[in-house]
């Protein structure tokens, strides 16, 4: 039964990565694409954490640690940029 349920799991989360992925390339603006990466990273933690599950190898979740916060460091410093104004021009 469990093997029924990380199979579907899985493909909800393939069905996810595709539609961020469609959404980062056809993003109409640059915040619109960071979000998406964002919630791309999220998508991966996702599939490490359910293989950590399914394999049964609990250092896995590490890696998910690691990618969740480099992923929300990059957040904060993406709105840091934007905070002060983007790019300057010389």
């Amino acid at each position: 039964m469990l093997n029924v349920v990380i199979n579907i799991v899985y493909f909800m989360l393939s069905v996810a990565l595709l539609f961020a992925f469609i959404r980062l390339t056809k993003g109409p603006s640059l915040p619109d694409r960071v979000v998406s990466l964002e919630l791309i990273a999220s998508i991966v933690v996702g599939y490490v954490g359910v293989h950590a599950i399914d394999t049964g190898v609990s250092s896995l979740l590490d890696v998910a640690i690691v990618i969740a916060l480099t992923a929300f460091l990059t957040a904060v410093g993406f709105a840091r940029f934007l905070e002060r104004g983007g790019r300057k021009s010389e």
